[in-house]
């Protein structure tokens, strides 16, 4: 474990949640239930609710959507507590947590492909950990001395991952020299001092080895909740990458009773008529995580 001295917990409210899309196109419905749902259990909480740009994959970014997605928020009615944090401006940070990983030798770079990976049977043995690669052309792995593969989970209850792959030493920085996922979202959630995290079930995976990085960094990790994520009859997640229709900046209501509807709140019919603050008013009193369906995956 190194306790990061670049990281050091903040005192913030008990509740600080957050909504962190990538600007890889604009707000469909699947975000909009992820905006949603973090922004009530924020305010049911009396809590604060950030928004978080993850703006670190450059070419995977569409010009312009950054401000679309804030744009539409606002035009729902989910107002942020909080300066908007762009992942793109905290390039020195994470590089000082990753000069903090090599210093304390718990990281390494590693040449080995996904196709390699994959023929050795999907799961990442090690093999460049004793090597002392240089960084030209290679990734850079963090060192997993956590190896978490159980967690609670505030929806969806006892949650039991791939061992093998929790344990597995994972990508902090890319080939490419692009800062990986798995750094960005932890320290970014360290330095915000976020305190709850509810997004959809395909992270839950992915959580427990965020889980085990909070561990190495010395930091105490946020409560994770995670809704089912919203499928085509086909079987698609409703994505950006799947090309996802964009949810109506002008006509949020219909929108965000949907969204209530199929996070399990049962919005009363005459909440239709009612303007965007009686709804997100009635949404903030009524929200319960209780009521959200527990199965990850429900088809539209």
């Amino acid at each position: 474990m190194v306790v990061s001295q670049l990281l050091r917990p903040q005192t913030h409210l008990s509740y600080r949640g957050r909504f962190a899309p990538s600007p890889s196109g604009l707000l469909h419905f699947g975000s909009l239930i992820a905006a949603l749902a973090s922004y009530l259990d924020a305010k049911h909480n009396n809590g604060q609710w950030l928004v978080r740009i993850e703006d670190i994959d450059p070419p995977r970014e569409k010009a312009g959507a950054s401000s679309e997605i804030l744009k539409t928020l606002e035009s729902y009615g989910l107002h942020w507590d909080d300066n908007v944090l762009y992942q793109s401006e905290q390039t020195q940070l994470y590089q000082g947590v990753l000069a903090e990983l090599a210093q304390h030798k718990l990281s390494y770079h590693c040449a080995c492909t996904r196709a390699q990976i994959k023929a050795a049977g999907g799961i990442y043995q090690g093999h460049c950990r004793a090597l002392q690669l240089s960084k030209h052309n290679c990734a850079t792995r963090v060192i997993n001395t956590a190896g978490t593969s159980e967690y609670h989970d505030l929806i969806q209850g006892q949650v039991s991952c791939n061992q093998q792959l929790a344990q597995e030493d994972f990508i902090v920085r890319r080939k490419d020299n692009l800062f990986a996922y798995q750094l960005a979202v932890v320290v970014d959630d360290i330095y915000q001092g976020i305190s709850h995290v509810i997004r959809g079930c395909d992270l839950l995976e992915p959580t427990a080895r965020q889980l085990s990085f909070y561990q190495i960094l010395g930091n105490s990790a946020p409560k994770f909740g995670h809704f089912p994520l919203a499928v085509t009859e086909q079987g698609y997640k409703l994505s950006k990458q799947n090309n996802a229709p964009s949810i109506d900046r002008n006509a949020p209501i219909p929108s965000l009773i949907a969204a209530l509807t199929f996070l399990g709140q049962k919005p009363p019919n005459e909440l239709k008529d009612a303007n965007l603050d009686e709804l997100l008013a009635w949404a903030i009193h009524h929200w319960s995580l209780a009521k959200v369906p527990k199965s990850q995956e429900i088809v539209l």
